[in-house]
């Protein structure tokens, strides 16, 4: 009976301290100047309409195996730029059927292992991030247990440019890999009148 008792207590005592702060609210509120209530949503605007670009992290600082836009070192590279008169969904539309016309064998001795998108919100987010894998030759015997090597290629779409980040999981060195599937892609995308400058 009385841990019935202090139960009701509880949640009493809850529903006012909840009631209480909903009260208070609006006074703070009221009380916050107009500059406050403008800093306010001028931030909360910003978080709303940042452009896509933000969801590629910058490579290590000297990183030999990864290749990013939001790079300031060796690792930096330009973003991808659609054609003015395209619209930001034509460019979505354009970026997927490039990718997705990768070879899945592999290309200039690269990625034998095949892709698959792994995060695939392009559409509705304008953000995407494939799998590329190696083939399985004596560096995977040797250095990976057997397995294939496995890299990140991640575009996250902006207002005007794509935003772009190539990284290998493992190792110091990605023996240039990361260039030539970057590379692959981009000439894809100038072939169909982008600014798309490669490594």
């Amino acid at each position: 009976m009385a841990s019935r008792r202090s139960g009701r207590i509880l949640i009493v005592g809850a529903a006012i301290y909840l009631a209480f702060q909903t009260l208070l609210a609006p006074l703070a509120f009221a009380q916050a100047g107009r500059r406050e209530v403008l800093a306010a949503s001028a931030a909360l605007f910003a978080a709303q309409a940042a452009p896509a670009l933000a969801a590629v992290t910058p490579c290590k600082e000297g990183a030999n195996n990864c290749f990013s836009t939001a790079s300031s070192d060796k690792s930096k590279m330009a973003p991808w730029k659609w054609p003015a008169d395209k619209s930001r969904a034509d460019a979505i539309a354009e970026l997927r059927s490039t990718i997705e016309a990768y070879p899945k064998e592999g290309q200039d001795g690269v990625d034998q292992g095949g892709w698959s998108f792994a995060d695939d919100k392009l559409s509705s987010a304008g953000y995407a991030r494939v799998e590329f894998r190696s083939g399985i030759g004596n560096f995977a015997r040797f250095f990976n247990g057997g397995q294939p090597f496995v890299d990140d290629f991640e575009v996250s779409v902006g207002d005007d440019q794509v935003a772009v980040r190539s990284a290998s999981r493992v190792g110091d060195s990605d023996l240039g890999v990361n260039t030539k599937r970057i590379n692959y892609i981009a000439k894809g995308l100038r072939a169909k009148g982008w600014n798309a400058p490669g490594l």
